[in-house]
């Protein structure tokens, strides 16, 4: 028999065609709910452009260097986090950090592809014009009707997963790279398109310089805080799974100059959803909001009183899809990169072995909307628990801050810069060496203290 399709010869790993390839994936890995739905909001409740100037700087001194990590090993290794770990250093135990990161990534793709699934049963609403001129209260008796139906939950959770494995199970070259090629140019068209609308909109300008304008007045630990979480849910770094795309990262470029196309990127998608959301929210006088309210009841409330609302409801949604998809295909990407190299599976075995792991644990946090609303766990629903405290709070910040220490105390940098110079670019050394083990550390490690309520700011 041939050899299948989009599979590499044996001992060979797939890598990306090009460059621009994997910074379209990457891009794709990073941009999703935690952009659309809080960075927004943040920046509306910490002084707008002001809490823009102290995300940035988050960004360069702390999620990039751990972003730039992400990459390096990948590429150096050619293999993901976990092995990776084992082969920096054999013999030890640094390697649980990442199982310790695949824990974190099953538990939230479980959670994302119920939330994912949602944008598509509003997407055949909107295209259908389910809540067309409907008032604020009937959109939110619908979303509350929609979340309650059991069937409903496990139907789109079940539909973003299988659409997921369909792209992860065809491989690099064949599934990945093909549809992020694809997806994330038209999600760019779609966010200026909306965008432009919603500044067009009467009274939109009210909204614009809510969100725009410096307030610094407003900047205080808590914001700071904020926005250095923020930064690592809008890059996606923390759990190791950007190793794995770093793995199929050739030489040709420095890691630096691809990094900084994938967060320039990043952060203009971030600003330009804030440029959907709050002029339009002022245009119809609607708090924005954020979380599954603002997605799910706020923006389809002012689509349903627009002019032509359902064509923009039916463009939003499908860039919510299109966000959601790449984000899901990255985190399932880095699981069956686990299985594939650790327990040398199939990818085909691994996909379908994650698909079923994920529906399982899915289907019982997806619940908690319905029959299980009031199982509590710490005052928190099945949902709420998993997302904003196990992985959020805990997995993800203590995840990055053993990364860190990792690199910066334990393997030293230039075990990994002189990997990520290879190539023509942009290189990077005092910057990094200072950034992963000084200031890095101990934004996180404070991070880390807030989130689980250590300290307070």
């Amino acid at each position: 028999m041939g050899k299948p399709e989009n599979t590499p010869a044996a001992g060979q790993r797939e890598q990306f065609g090009s460059r621009i390839s994997f910074v379209l994936a990457s891009m794709g890995g990073a941009i999703g709910l935690g952009i659309i739905w809080k960075f927004p909001y943040l920046v509306g409740r910490h002084g707008g452009a002001a809490f823009i100037v102290v995300y940035l700087a988050a960004l360069v001194l702390v999620a990039v260097p751990v972003l730039i990590t992400e990459f390096t090993i990948g590429r150096k290794t050619g293999t993901s986090y976990t092995s990776a770990l084992k082969k920096l250093l054999p013999g030890k135990k640094w390697y649980l950090v990442g199982i310790l990161g695949v824990i974190a990534l099953t538990l939230t793709l479980s959670f994302y592809c119920g939330i994912a699934g949602w944008t598509v049963a509003y997407l055949l609403k909107s295209v259908t014009g389910a809540y067309s001129g409907m008032a604020t209260d009937q959109v939110v008796a619908l979303f509350s009707d929609f979340t309650t139906n059991p069937w409903q939950m496990l139907l789109w959770l079940a539909v973003m997963l299988l659409i997921t494995t369909v792209v992860v199970l065809r491989g690099v070259k064949g599934g990945i790279e093909k549809v992020c090629n694809i997806l994330l140019p038209l999600m760019f068209l779609f966010i200026i398109f909306l965008a432009i609308r919603a500044i067009m909109l009467p009274g939109a300008g009210e909204g614009v310089k809510f969100y725009l304008l410096p307030d610094f007045s407003s900047l205080n630990g808590e914001a700071v805080m904020a926005a250095i979480g923020q930064s690592f849910f809008a890059l996606g770094v923390g759990c190791g799974n950007l190793v794995v795309y770093g793995s199929y990262l050739d030489r040709k470029k420095t890691i630096g100059s691809s990094t900084l196309m994938v967060v320039l990127g990043d952060t203009v998608v971030a600003i330009l959803f804030g440029l959907i959301i709050f002029p339009a929210a002022a245009a119809f006088n609607i708090e924005a909001g954020m979380g599954p309210p603002l997605v799910f009841i706020t923006l389809p409330a002012i689509f349903a009183q627009m002019n032509f609302g359902m064509v923009f409801a039916t463009v939003f949604f499908i860039m919510m899809f299109f966000a959601c998809l790449t984000s899901t295909i990255c985190i399932m990407e880095a699981i069956v990169g686990y299985l594939v190299d650790e327990f040398h599976l199939s990818r085909r075995l691994s996909c379908w072995i994650v698909t079923g792991i994920v529906f399982v644990i899915g289907s019982v946090m997806m619940m908690s909307y319905g029959p299980l609303s009031n199982v509590l766990i710490m005052g928190q629903t099945i949902f709420d628990f998993f997302n904003d405290t196990v992985v959020s709070a805990i997995l993800l910040p203590l995840g990055a801050l053993l990364m860190v220490l990792l690199v910066g105390w334990v393997l030293k940098p230039r075990t990994l810069l002189d990997e990520a110079n290879i190539g023509e670019g942009l290189k990077i050394n005092r910057y990094y060496t200072i950034t992963i083990r000084y200031i890095a550390p101990v934004a996180i490690f404070f991070m880390f203290l807030q989130l689980i309520g250590v300290i307070r700011f």
